[in-house]
């Protein structure tokens, strides 16, 4: 008997593993038996057993970094030497080639999607495939002394990517590749001499032919799919005809393919979802376009196929691919050139949410353009609160070093000063430098800290100034993670809606605030705040002391789901054209907690189902009035003194306090306590990480 499982069909009697990833042939894979075994002992699907291959953070990485002109390792979290793969390096400052090397033609061997050249021999570029990343050599192309480069990873794996070798014949010549459907994009290099690069790439129900090196359109003449590509093989003889075989299969020249899936599934914790999409669209009438691709991009490659072509364009989430349409900034394939500022697409910011990208005009007016977006991870629930949020003291010492540090991509920052008068201030890697103010209603404002060049924190772009002091400022990192916590942006209608979301489960607390005016409607920016606990027709103000409200219209009195919230006709959260922003946050266990209590007036624990209590606490009192008291390990949560600020507050930190204290299972609330932390019969709401 043999049952379907996200990995493919299995059969019932197969052995079962040792432990997860137990595979020795291949470690950290399983095969599809091995994991239908653990299936069947009930093990199937969470985050902690799952196959690593079922989520794009192991799949694919950007990674920023300096060069050093000496040899570093890059760790991206990618497994190269068992599985391989292909690494696309581009200096972003000066005018070097885009380097690409895979395992499939060895660390020494490079080409250059940039050049016709045939595939050159370096060996100081890459010197190493590793299980978690790859190290690089001191060749300037790739590590220059000072300069800033990318590089971007793409892990081999069935229904994401493949590469294959292969040997022209100048006639029939069919080439298996290990997909595992029908490609969305291919990418063929000559490799033993000089030639042009030939792309196929999905535009519709057929294929665009390109040239990965110029900006040459596809001539309007389009090549069947189903005549190139099957799910498991290649008909280059077909694609050398209709391309030129010269460019594909020349009898006894040897070449490289590199394969891109297309809306294959095959991934998450379902095992149904999509990592990787190609396909095409054309600017609308409006001047510009939304492509909506059901996931989050943290990388897009586009190009305009028309009669007058254009240059391919990449932008990704670790260079500022963000909501705000004149940052950030694009990489040419075809170009040696350094990085160029864009307005040409962004992230969406639209009445759909999170969902796609949006094209403006510039650049691509009346043409159509095809593109590849991969999702943005990771798609695995956290395991630790340590991995997905920190309090850090300011650490700033100089340019390449982060103000403020998670030890992982951060994604949403909350900082101020402690021991001055001092706002909050926050800002998220989706608008980079545009920050709000949690305990005002201000518009959002262009501040000096930003997300940019970082791979674990967030940057001051400033120096800090007397009477003000490093030891002063504290920042609070978050970073994005199923069913832990998701930021969201999206444009107001004034009308009932849905707004998409990727936290994976439905939200506890949402945080909303309107980004583009301070009274949208005539009406004071407040923070809305929705509470599970509370009731779907309640809401608070994070900028203020009030008891929660009630609503039917603010949330329409609708839970929220698994996939997306509803808003109502409330400039709060939906002002008609005004731009907005939402955090979202749910409870992981042993990692997070959005939770209830009622006051006793005597010493009372709260449990959060933690093992090593919480190092971050935010409550707020329900019933009635009351502030935002927020605390957190590093400032101190302990049996003596914890100092508290309020949210809602720019008011100095509250020191001499026996209010709060460590619990191994989430935190205590002492009978020293006043009425906004444990009245008798009080009822508070509060968000707990571990």
């Amino acid at each position: 008997m043999s049952k379907q499982y996200p990995g493919g069909i299995i059969s019932k009697t197969a052995p079962v593993p040792s432990g997860p990833y137990s595979d020795s042939t291949a470690p950290g894979i399983w095969t599809l038996d091995q994991q239908a075994a653990y299936a069947k002992q009930g093990n199937w699907p969470t985050a902690g057993n799952a196959n690593p291959s079922l989520f794009i953070e192991n799949l694919f990485s950007t990674y920023v970094y300096a060069g050093t002109g000496a040899a570093q390792t890059i760790t991206n979290g990618i497994n190269l030497s068992t599985n391989g793969g292909l690494v696309w390096t581009k200096n972003r400052v000066s005018t070097y080639n885009n380097v690409l090397i895979d395992t499939a033609r060895g660390s020494s061997n490079f080409l250059m999607s940039d050049q016709t050249s045939a595939q050159t021999s370096n060996s100081t570029f890459i010197t190493s495939f590793n299980s978690n990343g790859y190290t690089l050599g001191t060749g300037a192309g790739v590590n220059a002394s000072g300069e800033n480069n990318v590089g971007w990873t793409f892990r081999k794996q069935p229904k994401f990517f493949d590469i294959v070798t292969y040997t022209g014949t100048g006639t029939t010549n069919i080439v298996a590749h290990s997909l595992a459907s029908v490609p969305g994009a291919i990418f063929i290099k000559r490799t033993s001499s000089t030639a042009d690069w030939r792309c196929l790439c999905k535009n519709g129900t057929n294929y665009s032919p390109l040239q990965l090196n110029t900006t040459s359109g596809d001539g309007g003449t389009p090549i069947a799919i189903t005549l190139c590509a099957t799910s498991t093989e290649l008909d280059i003889g077909y694609i050398g005809a209709a391309t030129g075989n010269t460019s594909v299969n020349t009898n006894g020249e040897t070449y490289v393919a590199y394969i891109f899936a297309h809306n294959a599934g095959g991934f998450g914790l379902s095992g149904s979802e999509n990592v990787i999409t190609c396909g095409s669209s054309s600017v609308n009438s409006s001047g510009n376009d939304i492509v909506d691709l059901g996931f989050e991009p943290q990388w897009v490659l586009i190009k305009p196929v028309g009669s007058s072509g254009g240059n391919w364009q990449i932008r990704d989430n670790m260079r500022v691919f963000s909501r705000i349409q004149n940052s950030g900034a694009s990489l040419f394939p075809n170009l040696a050139n350094a990085e160029t500022a864009s307005s040409t697409f962004w992230m969406e910011d639209s009445t759909g949410g999170s969902n796609g990208f949006r094209l403006a005009s510039i650049g691509f007016t009346s043409q159509t353009y095809i593109y590849m977006a991969i999702r943005r991870g990771p798609m695995a629930a956290p395991t630790t609160g340590t991995s997905v949020f920190s309090v850090d003291t300011y650490n700033q010492t100089s340019a390449s070093d982060p103000a403020f540090n998670l030890g992982s991509v951060t994604d949403l920052g909350l900082r101020r000063l402690s021991d001055f008068a001092s706002s909050w201030t926050t800002q998220t890697r989706l608008t980079n430098n545009q920050g709000l103010t949690t305990n005002t209603s201000d518009a959002e404002s262009t501040f000096n800290f930003g997300f940019w060049d970082n791979m674990v924190g967030w940057y001051q772009g400033g120096a800090i100034t007397p009477p003000y002091s490093q030891a002063n400022w504290y920042g609070w990192n978050f970073k994005r993670a199923p069913g832990f916590m998701d930021v969201v942006c999206y444009t107001g209608t004034l009308a009932n809606r849905t707004v998409p979301h990727n936290l994976g489960v439905a939200p506890e607390m949402m945080i909303v605030k309107c980004r583009s005016s301070s009274a949208p409607g005539g009406i004071a920016a407040n923070w809305a705040v929705y509470a599970a606990p509370q009731g779907n027709d309640k809401f608070a103000l994070l900028n203020t002391t009030d008891l929660f409200g009630t609503s039917a219209v603010l949330w329409q009195a609708t839970t929220p789901t698994a996939s997306n919230f509803s808003i109502g006709a409330a400039n709060y959260v939906n002002g008609s054209g005004e731009t907005y922003i939402a955090y979202l946050f749910a409870s992981v266990a042993g990692v997070s907690k959005v939770g209830t209590y009622t006051g006793t007036g005597a010493l009372l624990t709260v449990n959060c189902g933690f093992t090593s209590g919480a190092r971050f606490v935010l409550i707020k009192r329900a019933d009635t009035s009351g502030d935002w008291w927020t605390y957190d390990s590093v400032r101190g949560i302990t049996s003596g003194n914890d100092p508290y600020l309020f949210m809602n507050s720019s008011d100095v930190q509250v020191t001499g306090t026996n209010y709060v204290d460590t619990d191994t299972t989430g935190f205590k609330v002492t009978a020293a306590a006043p009425a906004g932390l444990n009245a008798s019969g009080g009822v508070y709401i509060f968000l707990a990480i571990a």
